[in-house]
């Protein structure tokens, strides 16, 4: 047994999250865990919202409220819809707890020991309407690097490209909307990511097998240019973790916070904090020392690409510069966008079908099923109402579903609510055997890389195996003439759906377990011995036909989501 630390990246507070959102970290980090802990790993999860920053002041004024207020308000959202998702993660906490703020000053006080922050006195933008200096989200242009005309000053969200407010083209506030900018002097902390170049770019070499994605965009923002450059960890905020050095003052920072990109990534480390304050653990720094242990943790972190500059840079900075032994990732999967209907999907600008509206109209399993199956893990991937109505009603209905509900129904009729005695394997199904121990293999090899959409392709080549199986061995014909060969196939396909179960749990766990307890039975072993996996429920055993696992989704229903999804949220 292995022991594995699992983060996702952590989800802006300002907003309910679109489905491009939680396939693009928190969904397949689920998938991952879920799958570990199956095999009987030790496995810890985390995941926090990310409270601090200009997008928590922005939509907490657009929504009237106190922006601590708010923030509280949409972690119960979040987390409610999470669990909606059926999202196993072991915490889910908030970059706004004590246990973040501080950490964050302890590491901002071990950096600058470190020779590895400085303070900059700089002009930067002051917008005379609103009073106010501009930080990040405050002030939108057109992007330098690529034109794209709603750059924001932290970040442009079309080419990744990451930027400061003066970057802009055309600026103008986001508050008020005015151009009336100028630049004033401030004082700030800069972070000498500079200096760590060379010490980055070797340890970025020591990971193993990282996905292309990563990799490029890490080396891009290292080489590319001018290099890594130096980079602003203050704001002229009012809300986020008051600039310190571990417990003291620092003089001149006084009404400044860390800026959000800084605190953010350390929330990975806090939640595991807040996870044994919450009672749900005892030691959570025997996944985050070395020297308390981490050392044998293997650490995966997921997330899209727009993250992974300050996951493999900024970040790693911040650990390895503080010159204690915190755990360092070992893999980072990224993501690529899934974009809908021709366009982005935007959580600031309310387009696309968001979590909370997609559980209105469908369970979890349905969003789970379609997403995985098309994580845009090579390239941006494309939503599309059709796309989504055919895979789910061939997948999940046609090829799962049916095969659940003709076994049952069919013993019911002939044998009764029980597994059925009588009969041995012919070469039917020592053949059927050899086909699922190969590709259930392939399938833990897929998973094991992290390749999500090979792993759904496999999973699903495991129930059309059961489906052929059924098909050619046509009990309901055998049992005419054979009752006793009819019962041993059935006998087979009842542990078949045990089977499945237990196989499919990490994508549909709600379907998992309501094959589960239509079986009867607890019995969640991995399948190491498919001979084995399928005598599982012994004959005498007791079922019950399960309801419809998955309906079939209409033309009706799929034109009216089409069009009721087809503007953009209010």
């Amino acid at each position: 047994m292995a022991r594995h630390l699992i983060t996702s990246a952590i989800p802006y507070i300002n907003g309910i999250k679109h489905l491009g959102n939680l396939v693009g970290s928190q969904l397949p980090a689920d998938l991952y865990a879920r799958y570990l802990r199956g095999r009987g790993h030790e496995v810890l999860f985390l995941c926090a919202t990310d409270e601090h920053g200009t997008p928590a002041e922005l939509a907490a004024a657009k929504a009237g409220k106190p922006v601590a207020d708010y923030c509280a308000e949409m972690w119960e959202v979040q987390d409610k819809l999470s669990q909606g998702f059926r999202l196993s993660f072991d915490h889910f906490g908030r970059s706004s707890s004590e246990q973040n703020r501080k950490l964050t000053q302890h590491f901002a006080g071990k950096l600058f020991e470190a020779g590895l922050i400085e303070e900059v006195t700089e002009k930067q933008v002051y917008s005379n309407a609103d009073g106010r200096f501009l930080p990040d989200r405050y002030i939108e242009g057109t992007c330098p690097n690529c034109g794209f005309e709603s750059a924001r000053g932290d970040q442009c969200d079309n080419c990744t490209k990451q930027l400061d407010p003066v970057d802009l083209i055309n600026p103008h506030s986001t508050i008020s909307g005015s151009t009336d900018l100028e630049m004033r002097e401030t004082k700030h902390l800069y972070l000498r990511q500079s200096q760590m170049k060379d010490r980055l770019e070797e340890w970025i070499d020591t990971r193993q097998g990282w996905p292309v994605l990563t990799t490029s965009i890490a080396k891009k923002w290292l080489n590319d240019g001018d290099g890594l450059q130096d980079r602003g960890i203050t704001r002229d905020l009012d809300w986020g973790v008051p600039v310190q050095r571990g417990d003291a003052p620092w003089p001149g920072m006084e009404g400044k916070v860390f800026y959000v990109w800084f605190d953010a990534p350390i929330e990975y480390i806090a939640c595991g904090a807040e996870w044994v304050e919450a009672g749900k653990g005892d030691d959570w720094e025997r996944w985050w020392r070395t020297d308390k242990g981490a050392e044998d943790v293997r650490y995966t972190q997921f997330m899209g690409k727009d993250n992974v500059p300050f996951h493999t840079l900024s970040f790693p900075v911040t650990i390895l510069g503080s010159g204690e032994p915190w755990k360092l990732v070992d893999y980072i999967k990224s993501f690529n966008y899934l974009n809908y209907d021709g366009g982005q999907f935007s959580t600031s600008r309310g387009r696309g079908v968001f979590m909370d509206q997609a559980l209105d109209i469908l369970p979890a399993d349905y969003w789970r099923w379609w997403l995985l199956s098309h994580a845009p893990e090579s390239s941006d991937a494309e939503f599309t109402w059709e796309n989504f109505q055919a895979n789910v009603n061939k997948d999940l209905a046609d090829v799962l579903g049916n095969f659940v509900s003709r076994v049952t129904k069919f013993c019911r009729s002939k044998f009764g609510e029980e597994v059925p005695e009588a009969g041995s394997y012919g070469p039917d199904e020592t053949a059927l055997i050899d086909t699922l121990t190969t590709r259930i293999r392939a399938y833990e090899a897929h998973m094991e890389a992290i390749e999500v959409r090979k792993s759904a392709t496999e999973l699903r080549a495991i129930w059309v195996a059961g489906n052929e199986y059924l098909q050619t061995a046509a009990p309901w014909s055998t049992f005419k003439e054979d009752p006793d060969r009819a019962a041993m196939q059935i006998r087979l396909a009842l542990n078949l759906i045990r089977l499945y179960a237990v196989l499919s749990a990490p994508f549909i766990p709600d379907a998992s377990a309501a094959m589960l307890q239509a079986m009867q039975t607890e019995d969640c072993h991995w399948p190491d011995d498919v001979h084995t996996a399928l005598e599982s429920l012994e004959p005498g055993h007791a079922f019950t036909v399960p309801d419809v696992l998955f309906a079939k989704i209409t033309d009706n229903q799929r034109e009216e989501w089409a069009a009721r999804f087809a503007g953009t949220r209010t």
